[in-house]
């Protein structure tokens, strides 16, 4: 006898979260509602999970217009950091996601340095275009002037 459930969590070979499938009574009796995997496909249970996607839907959209507002915001600004570098232009220590995250907070901008994709260290003296990953599909480009330090 088959039995239809809304699952909770992706579950492999199985479904993502939100899908309505069809499962055998025992394996959702004895493993995906003990686990809180899934929950039973009653009315009310299809109508309480529609909202909350509803609501879950609404909430990214406005994180997506707030990203995309601090994306403009970033793109408009040129980032300078100035280091020690020897006569060739090379620095002696290297600009990291940490320095670039210090910077942007001296200009208002509080993004943590994870979202900050920088491959590797800057190493060397020049202009850089740095990605910021602000949201799943939001990504900044910050320009950043690596100058040498005035002795």
């Amino acid at each position: 006898m088959n039995v239809q459930v809304i699952l909770n969590e992706d579950v492999p070979n199985l479904g993502r979260t939100g899908d309505v499938v069809k499962v055998r009574a025992g394996y959702a009796r004895n493993y995906l509602l003990p686990r809180k995997l899934a929950s039973e496909a009653d009315e009310k249970n299809i109508r309480a999970f529609e909202h909350q996607k509803a609501m879950a839907m609404r909430k990214r959209e406005a994180q997506r217009i707030a990203a995309a507002s601090v994306k403009e915001k970033i793109e408009a600004i040129t980032l300078t950091i100035e280091a020690r570098a020897g006569e060739e232009g090379k620095l002696f220590g290297s600009v990291t996601n940490i320095d670039l995250e210090r910077a942007l907070r001296e200009k208002g901008f509080a993004i943590e340095r994870r979202k900050i994709v920088l491959g590797e260290p800057i190493k060397a003296v020049g202009d850089y275009n740095v990605p910021i990953k602000l949201e799943a599909e939001v990504e900044a480009s910050l320009k950043v002037v690596v100058a040498a330090q005035a002795e």
